[in-house]
């Protein structure tokens, strides 16, 4: 007893000095974890280790990246695959799955487990079992508000349960190219197995700001909800985001951003900047308030003035290969009008100031998922991913003439008046569409096609195949004619012989 009376008056002792000094035992805490960030920010950065790559800021973030959302290119990057718990930055993966698989019209109601299955304290906007919102209301609530129970709705709205959801998430992460994350529910609430990494966060957030209607929404600074007959209340609340417009680190450039906060993950940050036509995104991972903005603002600066986009097709041409002779693709058959094989026009690398083109290596793959391309080229300098471009096969048009009716002649002409006037009888009661051209075969009556390369490619076998069988053949005669003048040859020798021997043994 005299031992547990001890502790007590010592606690109470801490206690009341720490309220006498006017320092509360949070703020004890606070010193450890600014500490903590301060010494982050020696923590080395690798792409700071890049030749000729300009220096990026040092941030008090664990894990921070900046990629550029268009080329995919990694302009900053610090222990970037490192796994960390994200907190509410998660519901970028719940509200793409929402956009994917849901209209905004559609209703979403509330469970009891919705409701109740979240840390008491944690962010909400108070919805009760029962109750039900739209979609896009939901994706306001989550997205501005960060309300954890509107995030388990709306999981259980799309899969059924938070179960499925999850493996809804895994496996959408997955297809995005995320190799560091695994997520157990849809609002990011603390759980050990709940995590992901500064990488994977961008690769989702590039997928994510490719949706409108969730980049404007993450970018909104309130929330207003009118009652309704599912919804009695009428109530606005304001966004903790300090980026958008009207906080205090508002940033001029900013398209939509994402916040997130638990005790075990620290503040994380997700956000997207557009400026002169680069978007870049940024992540941060386990960092201090307000430094979450700051850094962020930091890295968006660093990217805007440092970086650029640089056309691929117009600065490499080692994978164009310009038409000769019969491989041209153009209307003039047998002349040079376009490249065989080339470069896609738009793709774009990022490149830093310091660098030009020609100091990036190429890498040539053929499994290439873009359309109408055989091959992709990507470009990294010193091992440090910057963009991609595709090779393409010339697409100048069909490679067959006909002759014939002029429907399949390469000009339509227009419909006659009569058949205007049949077409829309025919369709007076129906919502009438532009019908699709009708396909050009070899079945179409009255038409002969001609496949000019085949042909010619055919002729120039045909041709190299009688080249090849008369010069064997002027072998195979060059060869016995040879023969049989040797055999002559050695038959008027001999008969010389015989006729020089009988003139010694007999002489006239």
């Amino acid at each position: 007893m005299q031992f547990r009376k001890f502790i007590y008056r010592c606690a109470a002792f801490v206690l009341g000095g720490a309220l006498l000094l006017g320092m509360p035992l949070t703020a004890l805490a606070e010193r450890d974890y600014q500490a903590e960030m301060e010494a982050r920010r020696s923590l080395p950065v690798q792409t700071n280790e890049l030749a000729n790559w300009p220096k990026g800021p040092q941030v008090g973030a664990r894990s921070a990246i900046l990629m550029d959302a268009n080329t995919g290119a990694i302009l900053y990057s610090k222990n970037i695959d490192e796994q960390h718990y994200p907190a509410s930055v998660t519901k970028l993966m719940t509200c793409l799955l929402a956009i994917e698989n849901c209209q905004l019209d559609e209703i979403v109601t509330f469970s009891h487990e919705a409701v109740f299955s979240i840390e008491r304290g944690s962010s909400n906007i108070g919805m009760d079992v029962g109750e039900a919102i739209t979609m896009e209301q939901a994706l306001q609530a989550i997205l501005i508000l960060s309300a954890n129970e509107v995030a388990n709705a709306v999981g259980e709205h799309i899969a059924g349960d938070a179960a499925s959801f999850a493996e809804m998430m895994n496996k959408r992460a997955d297809e995005l190219g995320c190799t560091n994350t695994h997520f157990m529910n849809a609002n990011g609430l603390h759980d050990e197995n709940h995590y992901t990494s500064a990488r994977d966060l961008a690769l989702i957030a590039q997928e994510f700001f490719r949706h409108d209607v969730l980049a404007t929404i993450s970018g909104t600074t309130y929330c207003t909800f009118e009652a309704t007959a599912t919804q009695p209340d009428s109530f606005s609340l304001a966004t903790k985001n300090q980026l958008v417009k009207g906080k205090e680190h508002e940033y001029e450039y900013l398209v939509g951003s994402k916040t997130g906060y638990t005790s075990d993950s620290r503040q994380t940050l997700v956000s997207c900047a557009r400026k002169d036509g680069m978007e870049l995104i940024c992540v941060v991972l386990v960092e201090e308030s307000p430094y979450q903005f700051t850094d962020t603002i930091a890295l968006f600066d660093y990217g805007f003035q440092n970086f650029s986009n640089v056309n691929i097709a117009a600065n490499d041409t080692t994978y164009t290969m310009n038409n000769t002779g019969f491989f041209a693709s153009g209307s003039d058959i047998f002349g040079d009008s376009t490249p065989f094989i080339s470069l896609e026009q738009k793709s774009m690398v990022t490149l830093p100031n310091t660098l030009s083109f020609q100091d990036l290596e190429s890498e040539v793959t053929y499994d290439s998922d873009y359309s109408d391309s055989v091959a992709t080229v990507s470009y990294h300098y010193q091992g440090n991913y910057v963009g991609e471009g595709y090779i393409l096969l010339s697409d100048a048009g069909p490679e067959s003439f006909s002759f014939g009716n002029n429907e399949t002649s390469g000009t339509e002409e227009p419909a006659s008046e009569t058949d205007t006037e049949k077409v829309s009888e025919g369709n007076s009661d129906e919502k009438t569409e532009e019908a699709p051209p009708k396909p050009i075969t070899n079945e179409d009556e009255n038409n002969i096609f001609i496949n000019v390369k085949l042909i010619v490619i055919i002729l120039i076998c045909i041709v190299v195949l009688i080249i090849i069988v008369l010069t064997v053949i002027s072998i195979v005669r060059n060869y016995h004619f040879a023969q049989r003048r040797k055999q002559i040859m050695r038959r008027n020798r001999r008969r010389n012989r015989i006729s020089e021997s009988n003139e010694l043994k007999f002489p006239k």
